[in-house]
């Protein structure tokens, strides 16, 4: 199935009902013969089946249509369904029921497994295939379906990529196959893992436990619950950039583990100190006071379900280590996440106060024992690696930088990578041995340098082997987030390079400053500007007024037809349109913005996405004198577009025509395009505007046959609209600037 009009092949406009139906009905028998276990598509479960079932009841068929079920005459069924969590927010999806079949919606799958900029079919396509398609406005399907065999064959390509490129998707990324095995695992349908949230996996688990062992689960009456705890303990940062190496410990499935090895479970809780058993040997009381009877006396369901969890995990992370295939490796990673998500899930689902089961006795305990062994790990760490310890192997003392709920970063003093993961080594096993199994500390990495900003914000180069660094790995901070504009990730990826790889921080600095006076020179592509965020409420939701909210409502009003939806992230770029006006008045659209010529607001990109993400980089470095740094001194001070264009003059001036080669303002008795100092060097100018003709052409024409080449067709034309290719912003401005060229060059010659 493709991801937009099914019934694109036949046009409705072209076509009478008849010939519609007739064919809307051979889909539907289609269907029926191939029996398919799972229906897949992109966007299918919220735009296709909505449509051919809504076309159908008009066209007075649904009684045919509407049968695709395995179960005779039980037809399929459509309702709203609002969907609200952390992880994916809130949606307004169709609920689609076909009995017998899944349906498996591969944008549903990217939306919860992948954190993406845009996911559009394009986009996504793009960043797992390196494929697109030639994407085609809605308006102009009608006609491609109404002109040459050559316009239709277009449209039938666009087709076959949208249904073709899903099944590469789910091929690629091997969706179905770990939606089973987490569903196997977990024990709940492979629908309920796309479109329902963790709460039912645990609650599956739990009632396939409590079966074996002849229990009932208690039904507790859901509510709103004003009783909480305390949550996981953060060790203060020694904030700064270390140029030494950094061993990182970590707790291997921390929450989980805990809940293994001290049998917490509702089983197991006990209400009160017991009168007639053994603290240590009968029960355990946790830092948070309360009690759970030892494994001796009863094994609590959850530990049960948690050990099968961590088994399908270790089982996955082995297949990982002899893995060769990178994309393979990635898969198996999301795999053994996926599986750790919902070990973790596990203990989330305790401490939900509106939930199926809650109990905070055990969510506190959890987190209480977490606190207590973090600072123990602190602890034995600088006692046991003092000056001189291991044999004088241990140089200087040991001093744990930063800890964050399941992992410390240790500074050991020492030169090499070499010999901070041998101490780091030594100090896992070491301070294993005083925690209950199946607890444990292990040592996997190594960062050198390591930038630690703050909490939860840190980069380093990851090294897991001393003799070459993996990846440079970053946390928190804009390289990894969304809601800024590619121009931050790109700068900050590069500045990190020449600080960790290069060691340079005076190089790093300097690009810095480069990019920022391209910034506001306006020479950076629109496309790096763009702001996407996620449309989830409509503007009445909001307290205060959205930037992407508004876009939308305003896009809405140009057109209802290509406007953003509930659950689209809609993509914009802040212009110029003077002092003191508010961030979601300046929000329009990219191509908006291009046709028609409306300035950037460059220093909102400086001053509100820019600065503060460099500041914090610089920061360890230069001090807090580094955001005045970025946002004043020579690199700053050309005057911007937008400041000229938009200047305090600027609505009461006039056009008035200047002069070709020197933009001086022209005479009335001018011929129209130079004045009279250039006129003598005419045959110069416009010889050097000819010569820009031709670099425009030719920057034209390459992208040009780059988007032919994407498209796979040859026309004159390139119909391909997909926004979230880079070179389609560029076409448009490459031209949009050869029209301009064409013109002055017109001028000159009728002049």
């Amino acid at each position: 199935m493709g991801h937009k009009h099914m019934g694109s092949w036949i046009s409705p406009n072209s076509l009478d009902n008849t010939s519609y139906s007739y064919h809307l009905a051979k889909w539907a028998e289609f269907i029926r013969t191939c029996d398919p276990d799972i229906l897949t598509g992109y966007n299918i479960q919220n735009f296709d089946f909505p449509y051919i079932f809504d076309r159908a009841k008009h066209l007075k068929i649904d009684s045919v249509v509407h049968q695709l079920s395995r179960v005779r005459n039980v037809p399929c069924k459509i309702r709203d369904q609002m969907s609200q969590s952390k992880q994916m927010g809130n949606r307004v999806n169709k609920q689609i029921s076909i009995e017998g079949r899944i349906i498996f919606d591969v944008l549903q799958v990217i939306l919860r497994d992948y954190k993406l900029r845009s996911y559009t079919l394009n986009s996504v396509s793009y960043h797992f295939l390196n494929e697109q398609k030639e994407d085609v406005e809605h308006q102009i399907i009608t006609d491609l379906q109404n002109g040459s065999p050559l316009d239709r064959r277009r449209l039938a390509v666009y087709c076959m990529k949208d249904a073709y490129l899903p099944l590469r998707l789910l091929e690629k990324l091997m969706s179905v196959i770990n939606y089973m095995e987490m569903a196997r695992v977990t024990g709940v349908p492979l629908n309920f893992l796309i479109f329902r949230g963790q709460q039912v996996k645990v609650i599956s688990q739990l009632m396939r436990r409590t079966k074996t062992q002849n229990l009932f689960l208690p039904v507790v009456e859901g509510g709103q619950s004003d009783d909480t705890y305390e949550g996981a303990t953060v060790i203060e940062p020694m904030r700064g950039f270390y140029n030494e190496p950094i061993a990182t410990l970590d707790f291997a499935s921390l929450y989980p583990s805990i809940m293994i090895a001290h049998n917490l479970c509702y089983t197991t809780l006990l209400k009160g100190c017991p009168e007639n058993l053994k603290e240590g040997e009968d029960y355990t009381k946790t830092p948070s006071g309360n009690y759970f009877v030892k494994p001796s006396l009863r094994k609590g369901l959850l530990a049960g379900i948690l050990e099968d969890l961590l088994s399908a995990r270790k089982r996955a992370k082995n297949e990982l280590k002899n893995e060769k295939d990178p994309f393979k490796q990635m898969v198996l990673n999301g795999r053994q996440l996926a599986l750790k998500i919902s070990a973790n899930s596990v203990y989330g689902f305790t401490g939900a106060t509106v939930g199926k089961l809650p109990c905070l006795e055990i969510s506190q305990s959890v987190t209480s024992f977490g606190r207590q062994m973090i600072d123990l790990t602190k602890n034995s760490v600088e006692e046991m690696f003092k000056a001189g310890a291991l044999d004088g192997l241990v140089k200087q003392d040991a001093v744990v930088i930063y800890g964050d709920t399941d992992s410390v970063m240790v500074k050991f003093g020492v030169e090499t990578v070499q010999e901070a993961m041998t101490l780091g080594l030594k100090a896992a096993t070491e301070v294993s041995k005083k925690f209950v199994q199946p607890i444990k500390l292990e040592f996997e990495k190594v960062y050198f340098p390591y930038l630690l900003i703050n909490k939860k914000r840190y980069a380093g180069l990851y090294f897991t082997k001393p003799d070459k660094h993996d990846k440079m790995d970053c946390k928190g901070l804009e390289t990894v987030r969304r809601d800024n504009c590619p121009l931050v990730a790109t700068v900050l990826n590069k500045c990190l390079e020449m600080l960790m790889i290069d060691r340079n921080a005076t190089a790093s600095l300097a690009y810095a400053k480069n990019v920022i006076s391209d910034l506001l020179c306006n020479r950076v592509d629109i496309s790096m500007l763009i702001i996407s965020k996620e449309l989830t409420r409509r503007g009445e939701k909001y307290q205060a007024k959205q930037a992407h909210v508004e876009l939308a409502e305003r896009m809405r009003q140009r057109d209802p037809g290509s406007a953003p939806r509930l659950g689209d992230r809609v993509p914009y770029v802040i212009v110029a349109k003077g002092k003191k006006v508010a961030a979601y008045e300046k929000a329009e659209d990219p191509i908006y913005v291009l046709r028609n010529g409306i300035p950037i607001d460059t220093r909102y990109y400086l001053e509100n996405q820019l600065a503060k993400p460099l500041a914090r980089i610089f920061d360890p470095i230069l001090g807090d004198k580094a955001e005045s740094l970025l946002i004043n001194g020579d690199h700053t001070r050309t005057k911007t577009v937008a400041q000229i264009k938009v200047g305090g003059l600027a609505k009461h001036m006039k056009v008035i025509p200047t002069c070709i080669g020197c933009k001086a303002v022209l005479q009335k008795d001018s011929n129209g395009a130079l004045c009279a100092y250039c006129l003598p060097r005419r045959h110069l100018i416009y010889a050097e505007k000819v010569a820009r003709l031709k670099v425009v052409q030719r920057h034209f024409g390459r992208l040009w046959s780059e988007c032919q080449n994407c498209a796979g067709t040859f026309q004159e034309e390139v119909l391909c609209s997909a926004r979230d290719c880079p070179i389609f912003y560029m076409r448009e401005k490459v031209r949009l600037d050869l029209h301009e060229q064409m013109q002055i060059v017109d001028r000159l010659s009728k002049a």
